[in-house]
Order: C-alpha cells, then sequence, then structure tokens
C-alpha cells in the first residue's frame, strides 16, 4: 500500500491541549513583546477532520521584534524555514522521529507548525477570521470536512494541489 502524503485524521479531543502544552512552553521563552500566541488551522477548529498537525500563530506587533523570537522557537526543537513563500511570516515545524499519519512530507515528519506574523498581517486576519466562522457554522465544519476528503482522496500524494483546491472554499466562507 503507497504512502499518501495527505492523510486526515478523524477529529482528535487531544488536538487543543496539544495546543495548549506547547503555548505554554512558547509562552516561557518568547519576549514579553510577542503579542499573542494562538490555535489556528484545521485541528482549532472542533469535530473537523485534519492533517495531525498542530498550527500555532505567534503574533508581534512589529516585524522588527520577529527576529528576537527565532532562537528561543529554535531553542524549542523546531526548525526555523524563514518566510517560506509567504512574505511578512517566519515559518518554523517541528520535526519528529515517531510520526503519525500525515504528519509526513517530503521526507520530513513534524507535529507543529509555527506561523510568525504581525498582528496586522493579512494571512493572520484570513486563518482567524476562517477558524472562528468554522467554530460558530456546524454546517461549514460539515462541508469544509466533505471537501478535504475528497480532495484528500483526489490528490493523495500532492500536499499542494490538495491545499490549492481548498482555497475557493476558504475565501468564499471569509467572505
Amino acid at each position: 500500500m503507497p504512502v499518501h502524503q495527505v492523510h486526515l485524521a478523524d477529529p482528535d479531543p487531544s488536538w487543543p491541549e496539544a495546543f495548549a502544552v506547547e503555548r505554554t512552553a512558547l509562552a516561557a521563552v518568547l519576549p514579553a513583546r510577542v503579542a499573542g500566541i494562538e490555535h489556528v488551522g484545521s485541528t482549532a477548529i472542533p469535530g473537523l477532520a485534519a492533517k495531525p498537525i498542530i498550527d500555532i500563530a505567534v503574533l508581534v506587533g512589529a516585524w522588527e521584534d520577529a527576529p528576537g523570537c527565532i532562537s528561543p522557537i529554535v531553542g524549542l526543537g523546531y526548525a526555523c524555514l524563514g518566510e517560506a513563500g509567504i512574505p511578512g511570516r517566519l515559518f518554523f515545524r517541528k520535526p519528529t522521529a515517531t510520526p503519525l499519519p500525515g504528519q509526513s512530507y517530503g521526507g520530513v515528519a513534524r507535529t507543529h507548525h509555527i506561523h510568525l506574523f504581525t498582528l496586522d498581517h493579512a494571512q493572520y486576519a484570513r486563518q482567524v477570521q476562517f477558524r472562528d466562522r468554522l467554530r460558530a457554522d456546524p454546517r461549514a465544519v460539515a462541508a469544509y470536512e466533505a471537501l478535504k476528503r475528497s480532495l484528500a482522496a483526489l490528490h493523495p500524494d500532492d500536499v499542494e494541489a490538495y491545499a490549492e483546491a481548498k482555497s475557493a472554499f476558504i475565501l468564499g466562507v471569509i467572505r
């Protein structure tokens, strides 16, 4: 049986706790000027199937504050990948030697992603709007999960195509 790059785990009630543990660790090492640490992405939406990777937004008031966050985050076991295709964001991933299905991509296994943004970054605003709208609308959650499952079946080995195919739905929910 081939190893699929896109694997959706059933909703897991432990995801919020996994975020809370990581938030506590981050808060203990990050500079006081960090404006917030939020759970974003599909694991932040109760009842939604997701790739089992905890997405975290770390927020700073000014981009000049971002470099002071790199070493503390790296010290918690994360790898910094720079902007990774999104200008004005620093992206980190936390590797694991024991990945669950859905935690490996391109030969790299990871359990958490951190997206470091300024409070006014448009991508952060979109993530929070989408998360909050789905948290408030069970019908949207059901529709999004059905779409995600069909796209995972359509693009089992192409995470980028899977993600791109979800874009129209996400934009529609935000609007």
